[in-house]
């Protein structure tokens, strides 16, 4: 499987011969430049570019072009390469673009000879640059590596020269290389038009790419699409957020998540999309652009269109007002809600990518700093005067100017994020929407079950006031578990342990009322067990309206009759979809979706109880019965290790802000608001007033 890195992020190579596939906007120059295990070039003999394709180990192409082929033999580099920085700029004097801003963001892919891929980088962020260090393959402790490094120059090839080690000659060479893409311009031709064909179906002239370019196609035909990088995609919420391992098992990689079916049904990504030409690999809505023009890469396959319409010009993505304005809905799927849903997801993911962005930027700058001060502080010579304390200078100094770009493309990231969320927060359906949302005051009993429900928000540090709805998908395939335990957030210990009790019970209702009321009257039915009574006044809007399935059950005697009623409607159910008699079941069994609250768990239960329980935790979401858990894990400490499988198989919810979430593509620690009823709002009552007048209608 292709790794997708972000800036700052290495993968190994597991293998010698490479090729490394470039995809760009429009023409560019490609090369390299093999450094030593300080990241400095010996010479001018280092640098392959058009001028000198050729080196040990390495061939680049001869032109410039939109697809490139880079052939890298890592067995071949010389003994004393330990780095090979792959870097990217754009031809001068050509009549293209005059900065990397301007153009689609490059797509770079590490393959074998064979086409498998290996890692995939966007170089996004890039502005005012003409050129850029888009990868650099490194040797360390005897294995290569490779990393996304996206560092540009607005100084050009010159400047990313001088940077590598070449000061005194990196304008000769940047003009070597100029003058021999100039060369090859020259020598270019348009390719005819087809016989036939209209003007609103030809190509405007462009550079032509050589016959040696290993791949590239002749002027005005579209390259070949390079591999495109799809992201996981967890069946859940945003999406499916991972547990830590205090409340389940943590999915790193592309897990199978346990929170919802599969994914919603994506387009071919290797389609043409709006706005972008054939075969860049990358697709973005008009609405993309950023506060200084900056890109958004939303690589996120919800966000790409249904179906690939007929080729039209890129829409402009700046205006006489600004910034092109974000629209809700503005992703793919066969409904609104769908295509909120997905919109979502994506907003989710880009904060989760532009953060680690930024996270990476950060540390490679630091990583670089402590380089440059370790050569400093290794010659003696800098002991000397103050050669030692200008270089240290010289270094910090380069370390501030790239966390600063690195800040700037995020926050312009978090500002296209967050004019997207003030639009799609309003057109959120219930479902998705806050209790806070004036949708819920139009309420209204559904006909059909929604794709998915908010669970809460989530937020990283960096993002400021920005908040991504927490979406998991419907049915449920995984049962809640809110920790009424002491959180380690600040919230969590400045809270005393009742308060947080009150506030977990308080969650857990909020979003029972929240099921109830987005699914069809009569297809979803809760119960409570609350053996001590504790839960009274949060489950006192449950009651007075008359939507539970019973009065709250209390003692080992009320426990014991509802995990009994339960656990013989799953077998039942079980039995019946196992021999393929549905139709046979008893005709009193109530076969809408049920939901057990429990709270204060283990009061109440004993061993065979907890073996009940533990039963329907496992095998009631796949006929339809699903556990919401009260608890605090301390309280059940004295069932040891009996009751692990019973905490990892629940998704682990506070009812204060907690950053115990990881999402599944960078490992983000996201912090956890849950959606809870503003304080003095009737509105939760209200619509399970609505839900029970509704249910009474129809019988129900």
């Amino acid at each position: 499987m292709t790794a997708e890195l972000v800036r700052g992020q290495n993968h190994p190579l597991s293998r010698a011969r490479l090729e490394i596939r470039v995809s760009a906007g429009g023409p560019v120059v490609a090369g390299a430049v093999l450094c030593d295990e300080h990241g400095r070039a010996a010479g001018p003999e280092q640098v392959a570019h058009p001028g000198a394709p050729v080196l040990p180990g390495l061939e680049v192409s001869r032109q410039a072009a939109a697809d490139h082929r880079l052939a890298v033999d890592l067995d071949v580099l010389p003994e004393a390469v330990h780095r090979v920085d792959v870097l990217l700029a754009l031809p001068s004097g050509a009549g293209g673009p005059a900065r990397f801003g301007a153009v689609a963001a490059p797509f770079v892919a590490v393959t074998g000879v064979d086409g498998t891929g290996i890692a995939s980088y966007t170089v996004t962020g890039l502005d005012s640059e003409t050129a850029v260090v888009a990868l650099e393959l490194y040797r360390r402790q005897g294995a290569w590596k490779v990393r996304a490094v996206g560092q540009g120059y607005a100084g050009g090839l010159a400047e990313l020269l001088t940077d590598l080690g070449l000061a005194d000659r990196a304008h000769r060479i940047a003009g070597d290389v100029h003058e021999a893409v100039a060369r090859g311009i020259a020598r270019s031709v348009p390719a005819p038009h087809p016989a036939g064909s209209s003007d609103l179906l030809r190509q405007p002239a462009a550079p032509a790419a050589a016959s040696d370019q290993g791949g590239a196609t002749p002027h005005g035909a579209p390259g070949p699409v390079p591999p495109q990088p799809v992201p996981p995609q967890p069946p859940g919420s945003p999406c499916g957020p991972q547990s830590t391992p205090a409340s389940g098992t943590p999915q790193p990689g592309r897990p199978a998540d346990p929170t919802g079916p599969a994914a919603p049904r994506q387009p071919d990504p290797a389609a043409p999309q709006p706005g972008h030409p054939a075969g860049t690999g990358r697709s973005a809505p008009a609405a993309a652009a950023g506060p200084g023009g900056g890109r958004i890469d939303y690589s996120h396959p919800g966000r790409r269109p249904a179906v690939a319409p007929t080729p039209q010009p890129a829409a402009p993505q700046t205006g006489p007002d600004g910034p092109a304005r974000p629209v809700a809905g503005d992703a793919t799927g066969w409904s609104m809600d769908e295509r909120l849903y997905n919109q979502v997801w994506g907003m989710f993911e880009d904060l989760a990518r532009a953060t680690a962005a930024y996270r990476s930027a950060v540390d490679f700058a630091e990583s670089r700093r402590e380089q440059e001060l370790d050569k400093v502080l290794s010659d003696p010579r800098s002991r000397i005067g103050g050669r030692g304390d200008a270089a240290r200078e010289a270094a910090r100094a380069k370390h501030d100017q790239l966390v600063d770009r690195a800040r700037e493309a995020l926050d312009r990231d978090l500002a296209q994020l967050t004019a997207e969320a003030e639009v799609v927060e309003p057109a959120l359906p219930p479902a998705y929407a806050g209790w806070d949302n004036p949708v819920w005051h139009g309420y209204r009993v559904p006909m059909e079950l929604p794709m998915a429900l908010r669970l809460g928000d989530l937020r990283l540090p960096e993002s400021g006031g920005l908040r991504i709805p927490m979406l998991v998908r419907l049915p449920l395939e995984r049962g809640l578990w809110i920790d009424s335990g002491r959180a380690a957030s600040p919230e969590g210990m400045s809270a005393d342990s009742g308060t947080v009790r009150r506030l977990a019970m308080d969650t857990a209702v909020a979003h029972a009322a929240r099921l109830l009321a987005v699914h069809p009257p009569g297809e979803f039915a809760v119960h409570v067990v609350d053996a001590a009574g504790a839960g009274a006044p949060s489950l006192a809007p449950l009651v007075r309206t008359g939507v539970l399935a019973g009065a709250p059950a209390t003692g080992a005697a009320g426990v014991d009759d509802v995990l009994t009623r339960l656990t013989e409607r799953v077998d039942l159910v079980q039995m019946a979809v196992r021999g393929g008699a549905a139709d046979a079941l008893p005709p009193g069994l109530d076969t809408a979706a049920q939901l057990l609250i429990v709270n204060d768990f283990p009061h109440g239960f004993d061993d065979r109880a907890v073996t009940r329980l533990r039963y329907l935790a496992d095998e009631g979401p796949a006929v339809g019965v699903h556990l919401m858990l009260v608890a605090d894990r301390e309280d059940a400490a004295a069932y040891g290790p009996l009751l692990d499988p019973l905490w990892r198989s629940l998704l682990r919810l506070t009812p204060v802000a907690d950053d115990h979430l990881i999402d599944p593509w960078v490992g983000h620690a996201w912090t956890y608001e849950p959606a809870l009823v503003p304080p003095g709002s009737q509105v939760l009552e209200q619509v399970l007033t609505r839900l029970a007048e509704t249910r009474r209608s129809w019988g129900r």
